[in-house]
């Protein structure tokens, strides 16, 4: 049987990027969300002083990695009881995403439960291990059947929208009862813009009560620290589970290069870095969350990450028409699923000049 994957979604996007490339003064392409300001010269050196690297990297990682990283869990996301064993770097978390139901060993008949607005990796990572993808909004749609494996996104991407600790700890109590396991993919946790405190965990001890079993937490520097070119990344959580994806990783040669995994070491061990990438994000929302709402927009949700999940209470294509012909690209809602067909995602990876040209464009008529 053939594998039967989705039409890759920003294909469909090339006819109202070529409109909004005709703008006298060019596009401001706010469809991905691709970092733009450099990388910290912190993470710079940690690479030159690593970049003297002849033999084969480890797929576990070395253990200061993996003892930095759960340090990192410690003083940041509140789970104090990570075990360096439970960690492992990845090649970014797409890729962790996309083959984390074949790396568990799924396959037909299994079913892989994700949001019913999701970042679409979720669905095709189903996909190719040829189990069944299953979007939902709520659990009780999956009546007495049980996935093998359950996605959570918090925050979310594109919505922005944070779970907080309570309904955590409800959808672990769920999964334990079932014997499903429980994947949250978290990268966008530093970023949040109520309060100063990153967004829980899935491994916070007030959510797994101190026992990883059965939680992964899938984590990218991609987005605060501006590492999207390095593909720097980890999973953590429960230990078992994350042998098992060190041994197949192995057999696959699915490795982190050597001098990545220093930077990530390094990465994790500074926090000054990340409030400072934070604290850029946080004017060029402002900024453009006002021109949106002073214009007749509604934002909705979008209490986290690098995105305003907005509308205008018509079909999303139309809206990226609407926008393209101000030279101005979004990213249509029905990318993530059914639900978002009225809404476009707008991020907040580009300069502040760029930011500046897209308030302009939207508060001129």
């Amino acid at each position: 049987m053939s594998l039967q994957l989705p039409d890759f979604p920003w294909d469909s996007l090339a006819e109202a990027k070529a409109r909004a490339h005709e703008h006298p003064d060019g596009i401001v392409d706010l469809s991905v969300g691709t970092p733009v300001d450099p990388t910290p010269r912190i993470l710079r050196d940690a690479l030159t002083a690593a970049s003297d690297a002849p033999g084969y990297p480890q797929v576990w990682g070395t253990p200061d990695l993996r003892e930095s990283v759960s340090a990192w869990f410690a003083r940041r996301r509140g789970a104090a009881s990570v075990d360096p064993d439970g960690v492992m770097p990845t090649v970014g978390s797409k890729e962790l995403v996309a083959w984390l139901p074949t790396l568990l060993g799924l396959g037909a008949g299994d079913t892989v439960a994700f949001p019913a607005i999701a970042y679409p990796t979720y669905d095709v990572g189903a996909r190719l291990a040829g189990a069944t993808p299953r979007p939902m909004t709520s659990l009780l749609e999956l009546g007495p059947s049980s996935p093998r494996l359950l996605w959570l996104n918090s925050p979310s991407n594109p919505t922005g929208q944070v779970l907080g600790v309570e309904h955590l700890r409800k959808v672990v109590e769920w999964a334990r009862a079932r014997g499903v396991v429980v994947a949250s993919d978290e990268c966008y946790a530093e970023l949040t813009w109520e309060g100063d405190e990153p967004a829980p965990s899935i491994l916070d001890d007030r959510v797994s009560g101190g026992s990883h079993e059965g939680l992964l937490a899938v984590y990218s520097l991609s987005k605060q620290s501006n590492l999207a070119g390095y593909r720097a990344a980890f999973v953590a959580g429960d230990p078992a589970l994350v042998r098992r994806l060190v041994e197949v990783r192995k057999h696959a040669g699915m490795i982190v290069p050597w001098p990545v995994q220093r930077v990530l070491r390094a990465a994790v061990g500074d926090d000054a870095h990340v409030q400072e990438q934070k604290q850029r994000y946080a004017a060029r929302r402002a900024r453009l969350r006002t021109a949106l709402e002073q214009t007749g927009w509604r934002v909705d949700h979008s209490e986290a990450g690098l995105y305003l999940w907005s509308t205008r209470d018509e079909p999303c294509r139309d809206t990226v028409a609407w926008l393209a012909e101000r030279g101005v690209l979004a990213a249509p809602g029905d990318f993530y699923g059914a639900p978002g067909a009225q809404h476009v995602r707008i991020a907040l990876t580009a300069t502040d000049e760029r930011i500046d040209a897209a308030v302009t464009r939207l508060t001129a008529d």
